[in-house]
Protein backbone atom coordinates (compact mmCIF):
# COMPACT_ATOMS: atom_id res chain seq x y z
CA UNK A 1 0.00 0.00 0.00
CA UNK A 2 1.38 3.41 -0.91
CA UNK A 3 0.53 6.77 0.53
CA UNK A 4 0.77 10.15 -1.14
CA UNK A 5 1.73 13.05 1.08
CA UNK A 6 0.88 16.59 0.11
CA UNK A 7 4.03 18.61 -0.53
CA UNK A 8 4.62 21.56 1.77
CA UNK A 9 4.06 24.94 0.20
CA UNK A 10 7.42 26.50 -0.59
CA UNK A 11 7.83 30.09 0.53
CA UNK A 12 10.89 32.12 -0.49
CA UNK A 13 11.53 35.55 0.99
CA UNK A 14 13.97 38.05 -0.46
CA UNK A 15 15.06 40.41 2.31
CA UNK A 16 14.99 39.88 6.07
CA UNK A 17 13.77 43.26 7.32
CA UNK A 18 10.58 43.61 9.40
CA UNK A 19 8.38 42.50 6.49
CA UNK A 20 10.52 39.53 5.51
CA UNK A 21 11.03 38.46 9.11
CA UNK A 22 7.30 38.44 9.89
CA UNK A 23 6.55 36.68 6.60
CA UNK A 24 9.05 33.95 7.48
CA UNK A 25 7.62 33.43 10.98
CA UNK A 26 4.06 33.37 9.64
CA UNK A 27 4.97 30.87 6.93
CA UNK A 28 6.65 28.58 9.46
CA UNK A 29 3.63 28.87 11.75
CA UNK A 30 1.35 27.72 8.91
CA UNK A 31 3.61 24.78 8.05
CA UNK A 32 5.33 26.08 4.91
CA UNK A 33 8.85 25.21 3.81
CA UNK A 34 10.42 28.66 4.32
CA UNK A 35 13.69 30.03 2.97
CA UNK A 36 14.83 33.56 3.81
CA UNK A 37 17.52 35.31 1.76
CA UNK A 38 19.26 38.23 3.47
CA UNK A 39 22.37 40.18 2.54
CA UNK A 40 23.49 42.05 5.69
CA UNK A 41 21.74 40.22 8.52
CA UNK A 42 18.28 39.34 9.80
CA UNK A 43 16.35 42.50 10.54
CA UNK A 44 17.83 44.24 7.52
CA UNK A 45 18.68 47.91 7.53
CA UNK A 46 15.71 48.68 9.80
CA UNK A 47 17.39 46.84 12.67
CA UNK A 48 21.07 47.20 11.81
CA UNK A 49 21.44 50.75 10.44
CA UNK A 50 18.10 52.53 10.74
CA UNK A 51 15.23 52.21 13.23
CA UNK A 52 16.91 50.39 16.12
CA UNK A 53 20.14 52.44 16.24
CA UNK A 54 18.42 55.77 15.56
CA UNK A 55 15.81 55.28 18.28
CA UNK A 56 18.55 54.13 20.69
CA UNK A 57 20.42 57.37 19.96
CA UNK A 58 17.21 59.32 20.55
CA UNK A 59 16.70 57.54 23.90
CA UNK A 60 20.20 58.69 24.92
CA UNK A 61 19.33 62.24 23.85
CA UNK A 62 16.17 62.08 25.95
CA UNK A 63 18.21 61.02 28.99
CA UNK A 64 20.60 63.93 28.43
CA UNK A 65 17.67 66.31 28.08
CA UNK A 66 16.03 64.99 31.25
CA UNK A 67 19.18 65.71 33.26
CA UNK A 68 19.38 69.22 31.86
CA UNK A 69 15.73 69.95 32.72
CA UNK A 70 15.80 68.36 36.19
CA UNK A 71 16.43 71.75 37.81
CA UNK A 72 12.91 72.78 36.81
CA UNK A 73 11.65 70.07 39.18
CA UNK A 74 13.88 71.20 42.02
CA UNK A 75 16.57 68.54 41.39
CA UNK A 76 20.06 70.01 41.12
CA UNK A 77 23.38 68.29 40.56
CA UNK A 78 26.52 69.60 42.27
CA UNK A 79 30.05 68.50 43.02
CA UNK A 80 32.42 70.04 45.53
CA UNK A 81 35.18 72.26 44.23
CA UNK A 82 38.64 72.60 45.77
CA UNK A 83 37.35 75.34 48.05
CA UNK A 84 34.54 73.09 49.24
CA UNK A 85 31.84 75.09 47.53
CA UNK A 86 29.27 73.39 45.30
CA UNK A 87 29.96 73.51 41.55
CA UNK A 88 27.35 72.49 39.01
CA UNK A 89 28.87 69.88 36.65
CA UNK A 90 28.31 69.87 32.91
CA UNK A 91 26.37 67.05 31.26
CA UNK A 92 28.87 65.28 29.00
CA UNK A 93 27.98 62.87 26.20
CA UNK A 94 30.53 60.25 25.15
CA UNK A 95 29.27 59.81 21.60
CA UNK A 96 31.74 57.06 20.76
CA UNK A 97 30.45 55.00 23.70
CA UNK A 98 26.86 55.83 22.74
CA UNK A 99 27.42 54.68 19.15
CA UNK A 100 29.23 51.52 20.22
CA UNK A 101 26.31 50.67 22.49
CA UNK A 102 23.61 51.29 19.92
CA UNK A 103 25.40 49.29 17.23
CA UNK A 104 25.90 46.48 19.74
CA UNK A 105 22.20 46.55 20.60
CA UNK A 106 21.27 46.54 16.91
CA UNK A 107 23.50 43.54 16.21
CA UNK A 108 22.11 41.71 19.26
CA UNK A 109 18.57 42.37 18.07
CA UNK A 110 19.51 40.96 14.68
CA UNK A 111 21.00 37.84 16.28
CA UNK A 112 17.91 37.37 18.47
CA UNK A 113 15.68 37.56 15.40
CA UNK A 114 17.88 35.09 13.55
CA UNK A 115 17.74 32.65 16.46
CA UNK A 116 13.93 32.91 16.51
CA UNK A 117 13.75 32.08 12.80
CA UNK A 118 16.04 29.08 13.21
CA UNK A 119 13.98 27.80 16.14
CA UNK A 120 10.91 28.09 13.92
CA UNK A 121 12.53 25.96 11.21
CA UNK A 122 13.28 28.71 8.69
CA UNK A 123 16.24 28.14 6.40
CA UNK A 124 18.42 31.27 6.14
CA UNK A 125 20.65 31.88 3.12
CA UNK A 126 23.07 34.80 3.31
CA UNK A 127 23.93 36.47 0.03
CA UNK A 128 22.77 38.75 -2.78
CA UNK A 129 19.46 37.50 -4.17
CA UNK A 130 17.52 38.27 -7.32
CA UNK A 131 14.41 36.92 -8.97
CA UNK A 132 14.76 34.56 -11.92
CA UNK A 133 11.14 34.65 -12.95
CA UNK A 134 8.15 34.70 -10.60
CA UNK A 135 8.94 31.42 -8.80
CA UNK A 136 12.69 31.30 -8.36
CA UNK A 137 15.33 33.25 -6.45
CA UNK A 138 19.00 32.99 -7.41
CA UNK A 139 21.41 33.86 -4.62
CA UNK A 140 25.07 34.79 -4.97
CA UNK A 141 26.52 33.24 -1.80
CA UNK A 142 30.21 33.82 -2.37
CA UNK A 143 30.45 37.26 -0.77
CA UNK A 144 29.62 39.56 -3.66
CA UNK A 145 27.50 40.16 -6.71
CA UNK A 146 30.28 38.91 -8.97
CA UNK A 147 30.65 35.58 -7.18
CA UNK A 148 30.32 32.31 -9.07
CA UNK A 149 28.82 30.52 -6.05
CA UNK A 150 25.04 30.37 -6.43
CA UNK A 151 22.05 28.90 -4.65
CA UNK A 152 18.77 28.47 -6.52
CA UNK A 153 15.54 28.50 -4.54
CA UNK A 154 12.30 27.31 -6.12
CA UNK A 155 9.11 28.62 -4.56
CA UNK A 156 5.34 28.56 -4.86
CA UNK A 157 5.17 32.02 -3.30
CA UNK A 158 7.80 34.77 -3.20
CA UNK A 159 7.78 37.72 -0.82
CA UNK A 160 10.06 40.63 -1.76
CA UNK A 161 11.13 42.77 1.21
CA UNK A 162 14.35 44.45 0.11
CA UNK A 163 13.85 47.82 1.82
CA UNK A 164 15.26 51.18 0.78
CA UNK A 165 18.43 53.24 1.11
CA UNK A 166 19.10 56.94 1.73
CA UNK A 167 18.73 59.14 -1.32
CA UNK A 168 21.93 60.97 -2.28
CA UNK A 169 22.40 64.23 -4.14
CA UNK A 170 24.89 64.64 -6.98
CA UNK A 171 25.82 68.01 -5.50
CA UNK A 172 26.27 66.65 -1.98
CA UNK A 173 28.01 63.30 -2.07
CA UNK A 174 28.30 61.62 1.36
CA UNK A 175 31.87 60.75 2.38
CA UNK A 176 31.02 59.04 5.66
CA UNK A 177 33.12 61.50 7.66
CA UNK A 178 31.78 65.05 7.28
CA UNK A 179 28.89 64.68 4.83
CA UNK A 180 26.70 61.85 6.09
CA UNK A 181 23.53 59.92 5.50
CA UNK A 182 21.59 58.71 8.53
CA UNK A 183 23.18 55.25 8.21
CA UNK A 184 26.66 56.76 8.57
CA UNK A 185 26.14 58.83 11.71
CA UNK A 186 27.17 55.99 13.99
CA UNK A 187 30.85 56.24 13.06
CA UNK A 188 31.14 59.64 14.76
CA UNK A 189 33.39 59.66 17.82
CA UNK A 190 32.45 63.10 19.14
CA UNK A 191 29.31 65.21 19.11
CA UNK A 192 29.42 67.53 16.05
CA UNK A 193 30.18 71.15 16.93
CA UNK A 194 27.73 72.38 14.30
CA UNK A 195 25.50 69.93 12.46
CA UNK A 196 23.73 71.15 9.33
CA UNK A 197 20.66 69.00 8.65
CA UNK A 198 19.36 69.17 5.09
CA UNK A 199 15.72 68.09 5.04
CA UNK A 200 13.02 68.73 7.63
CA UNK A 201 10.92 65.62 7.16
CA UNK A 202 10.63 62.93 9.81
CA UNK A 203 14.26 61.74 9.64
CA UNK A 204 15.73 65.24 9.55
CA UNK A 205 13.54 66.46 12.40
CA UNK A 206 14.30 63.44 14.59
CA UNK A 207 18.07 63.73 14.24
CA UNK A 208 18.00 67.52 14.54
CA UNK A 209 16.10 67.12 17.81
CA UNK A 210 18.43 64.41 19.10
CA UNK A 211 21.70 66.19 18.32
CA UNK A 212 20.43 69.43 19.83
CA UNK A 213 19.78 67.52 23.06
CA UNK A 214 23.24 65.92 22.81
CA UNK A 215 24.86 69.35 22.72
CA UNK A 216 25.39 70.13 19.03
CA UNK A 217 24.64 73.47 17.48
CA UNK A 218 22.10 72.50 14.80
CA UNK A 219 20.93 74.32 11.69
CA UNK A 220 17.90 72.73 10.03
CA UNK A 221 17.38 73.54 6.34
CA UNK A 222 13.69 73.24 5.46
CA UNK A 223 12.36 73.78 1.96
CA UNK A 224 8.81 74.31 3.26
CA UNK A 225 7.05 76.91 5.40
CA UNK A 226 7.46 74.74 8.49
CA UNK A 227 9.25 71.63 9.66
CA UNK A 228 7.53 68.26 9.15
CA UNK A 229 5.56 69.21 6.03
CA UNK A 230 2.50 67.03 5.61
CA UNK A 231 2.10 66.42 9.33
CA UNK A 232 -0.52 67.95 11.60
CA UNK A 233 0.04 71.71 11.42
CA UNK A 234 -0.51 72.29 15.15
CA UNK A 235 1.93 69.52 16.02
CA UNK A 236 4.57 70.82 13.61
CA UNK A 237 4.19 74.30 15.09
CA UNK A 238 4.81 72.98 18.60
CA UNK A 239 7.92 71.09 17.49
CA UNK A 240 9.33 74.10 15.64
CA UNK A 241 8.73 76.30 18.69
CA UNK A 242 10.57 73.79 20.89
CA UNK A 243 13.41 73.57 18.37
CA UNK A 244 13.97 77.32 18.31
CA UNK A 245 13.57 77.65 22.09
CA UNK A 246 16.30 75.04 22.54
CA UNK A 247 18.68 77.02 20.35
CA UNK A 248 18.24 75.35 16.97
CA UNK A 249 18.32 77.53 13.86
CA UNK A 250 15.46 76.64 11.50
CA UNK A 251 15.76 78.02 7.97
CA UNK A 252 12.30 77.84 6.40
CA UNK A 253 11.69 78.12 2.65
CA UNK A 254 15.35 77.31 2.07
CA UNK A 255 16.90 74.70 -0.17
CA UNK A 256 20.46 73.39 -0.30
CA UNK A 257 21.99 73.58 -3.75
CA UNK A 258 25.23 71.83 -2.81
CA UNK A 259 27.28 70.65 0.16
CA UNK A 260 31.06 70.48 -0.01
CA UNK A 261 33.75 69.43 2.40
CA UNK A 262 36.28 71.98 3.60
CA UNK A 263 39.57 71.59 5.47
CA UNK A 264 37.86 71.55 8.86
CA UNK A 265 34.18 70.99 8.11
CA UNK A 266 31.54 71.55 5.46
CA UNK A 267 29.94 74.42 3.60
CA UNK A 268 26.36 74.25 2.32
CA UNK A 269 25.34 76.60 -0.47
CA UNK A 270 21.66 77.52 -0.51
CA UNK A 271 19.77 78.31 -3.71
CA UNK A 272 19.50 81.96 -2.65
CA UNK A 273 23.29 82.21 -2.45
CA UNK A 274 23.70 82.03 1.31
CA UNK A 275 26.58 79.95 2.67
CA UNK A 276 26.26 77.80 5.80
CA UNK A 277 29.48 76.72 7.50
CA UNK A 278 29.38 73.75 9.85
CA UNK A 279 31.47 70.87 11.15
CA UNK A 280 29.22 68.14 9.69
CA UNK A 281 26.19 67.79 7.41
CA UNK A 282 23.42 65.22 7.59
CA UNK A 283 21.52 64.58 4.38
CA UNK A 284 17.92 63.61 5.11
CA UNK A 285 16.33 64.00 1.69
CA UNK A 286 14.31 60.82 1.40
CA UNK A 287 15.01 57.26 0.36
CA UNK A 288 15.16 55.08 -2.74
CA UNK A 289 13.74 51.53 -2.90
CA UNK A 290 16.31 48.75 -3.44
CA UNK A 291 14.39 47.37 -6.41
CA UNK A 292 16.75 47.90 -9.33
CA UNK A 293 18.75 45.01 -10.73
CA UNK A 294 16.95 42.21 -8.87
CA UNK A 295 14.83 40.87 -11.75
CA UNK A 296 11.49 42.39 -10.83
CA UNK A 297 10.53 43.83 -14.20
CA UNK A 298 11.81 40.74 -16.00
CA UNK A 299 9.45 38.68 -13.82
CA UNK A 300 6.54 40.86 -14.91
CA UNK A 301 6.18 42.77 -11.64
CA UNK A 302 4.79 46.26 -12.05
CA UNK A 303 6.75 49.16 -10.55
CA UNK A 304 5.75 52.75 -9.88
CA UNK A 305 7.71 55.55 -11.55
CA UNK A 306 9.59 55.95 -8.25
CA UNK A 307 10.82 52.36 -8.44
CA UNK A 308 8.50 51.13 -5.67
CA UNK A 309 6.65 47.85 -6.18
CA UNK A 310 2.94 48.32 -6.72
CA UNK A 311 0.92 46.22 -4.25
CA UNK A 312 -2.70 45.90 -3.18
CA UNK A 313 -4.08 45.78 0.36
CA UNK A 314 -2.97 42.17 0.87
CA UNK A 315 0.56 43.05 -0.37
CA UNK A 316 0.12 41.20 -3.67
CA UNK A 317 1.94 42.45 -6.76
CA UNK A 318 0.82 42.32 -10.39
CA UNK A 319 2.15 38.73 -10.45
CA UNK A 320 -0.17 36.50 -8.38
CA UNK A 321 2.58 34.39 -6.82
CA UNK A 322 4.72 37.39 -5.79
CA UNK A 323 4.07 39.67 -2.83
CA UNK A 324 6.04 42.68 -1.56
CA UNK A 325 6.34 44.20 1.90
CA UNK A 326 8.02 47.20 3.47
CA UNK A 327 9.77 50.27 2.11
CA UNK A 328 10.30 48.69 -1.32
CA UNK A 329 6.51 48.68 -1.84
CA UNK A 330 4.32 51.68 -2.58
CA UNK A 331 2.61 51.42 0.81
CA UNK A 332 3.32 53.50 3.92
CA UNK A 333 7.06 53.23 4.81
CA UNK A 334 6.79 52.18 8.46
CA UNK A 335 8.31 49.13 10.14
CA UNK A 336 4.94 48.27 11.69
CA UNK A 337 3.27 48.39 8.27
CA UNK A 338 6.04 46.24 6.77
CA UNK A 339 5.48 43.62 9.48
CA UNK A 340 1.74 43.62 8.88
CA UNK A 341 2.27 43.35 5.12
CA UNK A 342 4.58 40.37 5.61
CA UNK A 343 2.03 38.53 7.75
CA UNK A 344 -0.88 39.47 5.49
CA UNK A 345 0.97 38.32 2.37
CA UNK A 346 1.68 34.87 3.77
CA UNK A 347 -1.78 34.38 5.26
CA UNK A 348 -3.34 35.36 1.93
CA UNK A 349 -1.03 33.17 -0.17
CA UNK A 350 -1.67 30.12 2.03
CA UNK A 351 -5.42 30.54 2.20
CA UNK A 352 -5.65 31.58 5.83
CA UNK A 353 -8.14 34.19 7.04
CA UNK A 354 -6.87 37.67 6.29
CA UNK A 355 -8.04 41.24 6.79
CA UNK A 356 -6.81 43.61 4.07
CA UNK A 357 -4.65 46.38 5.46
CA UNK A 358 -6.45 49.67 6.05
CA UNK A 359 -3.93 52.51 6.01
CA UNK A 360 -6.44 54.75 7.74
CA UNK A 361 -5.97 52.65 10.90
CA UNK A 362 -2.16 52.81 10.97
CA UNK A 363 -0.54 54.63 13.87
CA UNK A 364 2.69 56.51 13.24
CA UNK A 365 5.10 58.36 15.48
CA UNK A 366 7.81 60.98 15.08
CA UNK A 367 10.50 60.59 17.74
CA UNK A 368 11.29 64.24 18.32
CA UNK A 369 11.19 65.78 21.80
CA UNK A 370 8.24 65.87 22.40
CA UNK A 371 6.99 63.07 20.16
CA UNK A 372 4.14 63.32 17.66
CA UNK A 373 1.79 60.34 17.32
CA UNK A 374 -1.07 60.18 14.83
CA UNK A 375 -3.80 57.81 13.68
CA UNK A 376 -6.73 57.99 11.29
CA UNK A 377 -8.05 60.94 9.34
CA UNK A 378 -6.22 64.26 9.58
CA UNK A 379 -7.48 67.71 10.47
CA UNK A 380 -6.64 68.94 6.98
CA UNK A 381 -8.79 66.23 5.42
CA UNK A 382 -11.67 67.25 7.67
CA UNK A 383 -11.21 70.95 6.85
CA UNK A 384 -11.00 70.12 3.13
CA UNK A 385 -14.24 68.16 3.30
CA UNK A 386 -12.69 64.77 2.54
CA UNK A 387 -14.04 63.48 5.87
CA UNK A 388 -16.92 64.75 7.99
CA UNK A 389 -15.77 65.29 11.55
CA UNK A 390 -15.58 67.43 14.65
CA UNK A 391 -12.25 68.50 16.16
CA UNK A 392 -11.36 68.95 19.80
CA UNK A 393 -7.92 69.91 21.10
CA UNK A 394 -6.87 69.82 24.75
CA UNK A 395 -3.52 71.38 25.77
CA UNK A 396 -1.40 69.00 27.80
CA UNK A 397 -0.34 71.79 30.16
CA UNK A 398 -3.76 71.53 31.80
CA UNK A 399 -3.11 67.91 32.77
CA UNK A 400 -2.14 67.50 36.47
CA UNK A 401 0.43 64.77 35.77
CA UNK A 402 2.00 66.96 33.08
CA UNK A 403 2.35 69.76 35.63
CA UNK A 404 4.03 67.38 38.07
CA UNK A 405 6.47 66.25 35.36
CA UNK A 406 7.24 69.78 34.21
CA UNK A 407 5.75 69.25 30.76
CA UNK A 408 4.95 72.53 29.05
CA UNK A 409 4.42 71.55 25.42
CA UNK A 410 1.93 69.26 23.75
CA UNK A 411 -1.73 68.43 23.37
CA UNK A 412 -4.32 65.72 22.75
CA UNK A 413 -6.53 66.18 19.69
CA UNK A 414 -9.45 63.91 18.77
CA UNK A 415 -11.44 63.80 15.53
CA UNK A 416 -14.96 62.35 15.75
CA UNK A 417 -17.54 61.68 13.05
CA UNK A 418 -20.19 64.40 12.88
CA UNK A 419 -23.46 63.10 14.29
CA UNK A 420 -22.39 59.66 15.52
CA UNK A 421 -19.33 60.70 17.52
CA UNK A 422 -17.31 57.77 16.18
CA UNK A 423 -13.59 58.38 16.64
CA UNK A 424 -12.00 58.71 13.20
CA UNK A 425 -8.55 60.01 14.13
CA UNK A 426 -6.33 61.77 16.58
CA UNK A 427 -3.03 63.46 17.29
CA UNK A 428 -0.99 63.40 20.49
CA UNK A 429 2.05 65.61 21.08
CA UNK A 430 3.75 64.62 24.31
CA UNK A 431 6.73 62.82 25.79
CA UNK A 432 6.24 59.14 24.87
CA UNK A 433 3.28 59.96 22.63
CA UNK A 434 4.06 56.64 20.93
CA UNK A 435 2.79 54.92 24.08
CA UNK A 436 -0.23 57.19 24.54
CA UNK A 437 -1.71 56.85 21.04
CA UNK A 438 -2.80 53.23 21.49
CA UNK A 439 -6.23 53.97 23.03
CA UNK A 440 -7.08 56.18 20.05
CA UNK A 441 -5.78 53.49 17.68
CA UNK A 442 -8.13 50.98 19.29
CA UNK A 443 -10.99 53.46 19.03
CA UNK A 444 -10.35 54.01 15.31
CA UNK A 445 -9.88 50.29 14.60
CA UNK A 446 -13.05 49.23 16.42
CA UNK A 447 -15.15 52.30 15.59
CA UNK A 448 -15.69 53.34 19.18
CA UNK A 449 -17.54 56.56 19.93
CA UNK A 450 -16.16 59.37 22.06
CA UNK A 451 -18.69 58.42 24.74
CA UNK A 452 -17.38 54.84 24.81
CA UNK A 453 -13.82 56.12 25.14
CA UNK A 454 -14.86 58.52 27.90
CA UNK A 455 -16.53 55.73 29.88
CA UNK A 456 -13.24 53.83 30.25
CA UNK A 457 -11.49 54.48 33.56
CA UNK A 458 -8.11 56.20 33.49
CA UNK A 459 -5.62 56.47 36.32
CA UNK A 460 -5.55 59.77 38.16
CA UNK A 461 -3.24 61.51 37.69
CA UNK A 462 -2.01 60.32 34.30
CA UNK A 463 -1.23 61.76 30.89
CA UNK A 464 -3.73 59.31 29.38
CA UNK A 465 -6.39 61.08 31.44
CA UNK A 466 -6.31 63.86 28.85
CA UNK A 467 -7.55 61.40 26.23
CA UNK A 468 -10.64 60.65 28.32
CA UNK A 469 -11.08 64.35 29.10
CA UNK A 470 -11.00 65.26 25.42
CA UNK A 471 -13.45 62.47 24.58
CA UNK A 472 -15.74 63.59 27.41
CA UNK A 473 -15.72 67.13 26.03
CA UNK A 474 -17.04 65.75 22.71
CA UNK A 475 -20.06 64.03 24.34
CA UNK A 476 -22.93 63.37 21.97
CA UNK A 477 -26.25 64.48 23.45
CA UNK A 478 -28.98 61.91 22.84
Amino acid sequence: MSYEFERKQRLAILGGGPGGYEAALSGAQLGADVTLVERIGVGGSAVITDVVPSKTLIATAEASNAIGEAADLGVQFFTRGENGRPVRPQVAVNLQAVNERLLRLARQQSEDMKAELIRSGVRIVQGHGRLDGPSRIVVSTGGGTGSTDFDEIEADTVVVSVGARPRELDSARPDGERILTWTQLYTLKTVPDHLIVVGSGVTGAEFASAYTALGSKVTLVSSRDQVLPGEDADAARVIEDVFTRNGMTVLSKSRAESVERTDDGVVATLTDGRLLHGSHCLLAVGSIPNTSGIGLEEAGIQLADSGHIRVNRVARTSVPSVYAAGDCSDFLPLASVASMQGRTAVFHSMGDAVTPIELRNVTSNIFTQPEIATVGWTQKQIEDGVAQGEIYKLPLAANPRAKMMGIRDGFVKIFARTGSGTVIGGVIVAPKASELIFPLALAVEHRLTVDQVARAFTVYPSLSGSIADAARAMHIVN
